[in-house]
């Protein structure tokens, strides 16, 4: 989306599969990073039972430099080659060396992640297919509602949006340029236009 002559504003809302993944296997690898992202609705308790310290430990770093990795790519390049997950089929790549223990825990999970995945991507394009024209207006009426109040032109930037089912209703950063919003906060026009202002006030 563009608010015309330079400057510009970039905003691409999705629900995108490699963050859907990732975000499930944090649930199943009772991974507790990121410590402040609520988790996500609707999948009970962790399946499986926690490692012992140190092997935890490996594997909560390993997720996390994979959720750096999945979020923003570019921002954080892998320093040693990619290796698909043959059980993921493209879904899922990581560094040959220094993700043995992550590798190794997310292999059996493979079939109900994609799974759940489809599912929760499903319901966003639905949702926001129905909400298509709306989807222009709660940024930009923001953003000129932040101009108006700033007296000046927003400031270019670009923001990712990530629209997840997380348990609690909100708004977190998840990346240098990408949030996370709860499924149920999208839905609702105000409460959005509410949550999304002071994320706008403060790149525009």
């Amino acid at each position: 989306m563009h608010a015309g002559a330079t400057p510009s504003w970039v905003i691409r809302e999705n629900a995108s599969h490699p963050v859907l993944v990732a975000l499930y296997l944090r649930e199943t690898l009772a991974i507790a990073s990121p410590v402040e992202l609520p988790r996500l609705r609707g999948l009970g308790p962790a399946g499986t039972a926690r490692l012992p310290t140190d092997r935890q430990d490996a594997l909560e770093r390993q997720w996390r430099a994979w959720w750096a990795m999945t979020v923003e790519p570019e921002a954080h390049p892998s320093t040693v080659p990619l290796e698909l997950v043959s059980e993921y089929g493209t879904e899922v790549a990581l560094p040959t060396t220094g993700a043995e223990e992550l590798r190794q825990a997310i292999r059996p999970h493979a079939e109900a992640a994609i799974r759940w995945a489809d599912h929760t991507q499903g319901q966003y394009s639905t949702a926001a297919n129905g909400r298509h024209a709306d989807s222009y207006r709660a940024y930009a009426g923001t953003i000129a509602e932040h101009e108006r109040e700033v007296g000046r032109r927003a400031h270019s930037f670009e923001l990712n949006v990530e629209v997840v089912p997380l348990q609690t209703r909100g708004v977190w950063w998840i990346g240098s340029m990408t949030i996370a919003v709860t499924d149920t906060l999208r839905a609702d026009p105000a409460a959005f236009d509410d949550a999304i202002h002071p994320i706008i006030a403060e790149l525009a």
